[in-house]
């Protein structure tokens, strides 16, 4: 029994180290912005697009925000969907306050399409620039730059997606420490697949595409069905190595408002998780294969403390765990660095053991409901 637990221990260990040296290392110790050292040769026109429902307290901030945006010409497109509170009365003014928005308004959705998607898609065909960007009302850009960092791959290097970060605002307490380390491990993941030239998903909150390659797609075809995806799922299908470029600095990044109860932070991830099942096969392993490696390493090793009585091994185990979270908190620092352009990231060894619990409970919540829903 003892020899299989060194056997599984072992190899776990390979792949956790491969993934955090090779995978996640090459983005974190290399990633160059490209479009951040050259000057813009297309200031073509950005549709920045939001679906919003019952969000007129955030988009009475937002919408002036954008307005201030540091770029030649784009519109807002915000699609009021079925909002019950002062959405609407607050679009129709500020409509006749910027000449740069436009307002769609969204009495009902048709029976066999998710609201979201239905949403985004009558946003995005009424937009009248080709480069669209994505994000929602709850996001504030954090720099006047964010249209032209975050647009630049489509614009000037004819890429059709442009993958950003969207962080979430810092508060205390132990729920948003989870959030903030969760939503950067998910960052490192597809940043760094995203510049191995293996796409695999974006979020909604910071996300860049070609408006003509959209329909030409159909919009979300053999999407409709599932709720929510409209983000991780649209670029799965679609984002390969030639036409999908990250897009990495501090000034091209969203900021979030989190959750601030366990409660709805899991009603959140579990839809998040729920969508996670329809990705390609090939995604699936590369997700899998970490995460899975990362249970056996914790429980092999935990085995190997509980079994064995020479301090020899127990030093040996030991040795591989610290080393494993001083790597991973060296490239999870120079990644953060990357992303929000500051690197500071504490307690990193209990965030991993509680993101591992996290993710193979919700997750399995997520991936078998067949219950759930946008707002």
């Amino acid at each position: 029994m003892e020899m299989i637990l060194w056997g599984l221990f072992f190899l776990a260990a390979g792949v956790q180290f491969t993934y955090l040296l090779v995978v996640f290392g090459r983005f974190a110790f290399f990633y160059t912005n490209r479009s951040a050292r050259t000057q813009d040769q297309n200031t073509s026109g950005v549709s920045i697009v939001i679906a919003a429902r019952n969000e007129a307290d955030h988009l009475k901030d937002l919408i002036p925000l954008l307005m201030q945006q540091q770029y030649p010409t784009f519109e807002v497109v915000v699609v009021n969907d079925r909002s019950t509170d002062a959405s609407e009365a607050l679009l129709n003014a500020y409509s006749r306050q910027y000449s740069g928005l436009r307002v769609v308004h969204i009495r009902y959705t048709p029976a066999h399409l998710t609201a979201k998607k239905y949403a985004l898609t009558l946003g995005i065909k009424v937009s009248k620039h080709d480069t669209v960007l994505l994000t929602d009302a709850d996001c504030r850009p954090v720099s006047p730059n964010w249209i032209k960092r975050m647009s630049a791959p489509v614009r000037n290097e004819g890429k059709t997606f442009a993958l950003g970060h969207g962080s979430y605002l810092a508060l205390p307490g132990l729920l948003n420490k989870v959030i903030q380390f969760e939503t950067l491990m998910t960052a490192i993941y597809y940043f760094s697949f995203g510049y191995w030239k293996s796409p695999f998903m974006g979020v909604g909150r910071n996300l860049c595409y070609r408006k003509d390659f959209f329909l030409e797609k159909k919009a979300f075809k053999s999407l409709w069905h599932i709720e929510g995806g409209d983000d991780d799922l649209f670029v799965n299908r679609h984002a390969t190595a030639a036409n999908t470029a990250v897009v990495a600095h501090p000034e091209s990044i969203t900021v979030s408002q989190p959750k601030t109860s366990f409660r709805e932070y899991f009603i959140q991830k579990k839809r998040h998780f729920h969508a996670g099942k329809y990705y390609q096969a090939k995604d699936k392993l590369k997700l899998g294969l970490y995460t899975l490696s990362h249970l056996v390493f914790w429980a092999t090793g935990a085995g190997l403390l509980f079994v064995s009585t020479d301090w020899e091994p127990i030093a040996l185990v030991l040795g591989l765990v610290l080393a494993r979270a001083m790597i991973q908190y060296l490239i999870i620092s120079e990644a953060k660095k990357k992303l929000e352009g500051r690197g500071k990231v504490a307690w990193t060894l209990f965030f991993d053991l509680m993101y591992m619990v996290y993710f193979w409970i919700l997750g399995m919540q997520g991936y078998l409901s067949r219950t759930v829903k946008w707002k």
